[in-house]
């Protein structure tokens, strides 16, 4: 049996290869969810005015690989004190979010954002929303596997984001999966 869960995490680039290299992974797609349209266009998303976050959805097998071990990758792709956007990207559609299929995952999320708080590993709170899974729809095409398809052109996005200098400087080398 497979279950969902869905991650906002800024640019959905750079959110599908930490989760795509495991076992019981099937799957990681890149989309959009939380807005107020139906089938939004990546052209419409990118404006903020659809309400939907850029996310990936990722189908796993949690008898072989945790919504836990997720959440911990999840923690480690973001800023997690910052509701504006995430790195370069700015504006509400790549603000961070965890979108809950269930409450159990609900539950999981909640206690890993306290353990997360509490650890003073950020110096602002960490105030990423947890909200109640939403429509998701695949994003085009061309956005799907990014960083295989593209992926000179992944890793000079990648680079001039800032996103891995602030994970390095917050996270052991060891522990950063990008």
């Amino acid at each position: 049996m497979t279950e969902k869960a869905t991650f906002a995490g800024g640019c959905f680039w750079c959110m599908v290869k930490p989760f795509d290299q495991f076992d019981g992974i099937e799957s990681v797609v890149s989309g959009y969810s939380g807005g107020h349209i139906e089938n939004p266009t990546y052209e419409q998303v990118k404006t903020g005015t659809t309400g939907h976050l850029e996310v990936v959805q990722i189908t796993f097998h949690p008898d072989i690989f945790t919504y836990d071990q997720l959440l911990d990758i999840f923690w480690q792709q973001i800023d997690p004190t910052d509701n504006d956007g995430q790195f370069q990207d700015r504006g509400t559609q790549y603000r961070p979010a965890i979108f809950v299929h269930n409450e159990k995952q609900r539950e999981l999320a909640e206690k890993s954002k306290r353990q997360l708080d509490a650890s003073g590993r950020f110096q602002k709170p960490v105030i990423t929303e947890i909200l109640d899974a939403a429509p998701f729809y695949a994003a085009e095409d061309y956005h799907q596997d990014f960083y295989k398809k593209n992926a000179e052109h992944y890793k000079k996005d990648r680079a001039i984001s800032g996103r891995d200098e602030f994970l390095e400087a917050v996270w052991e080398k060891s522990e950063v999966t990008n």
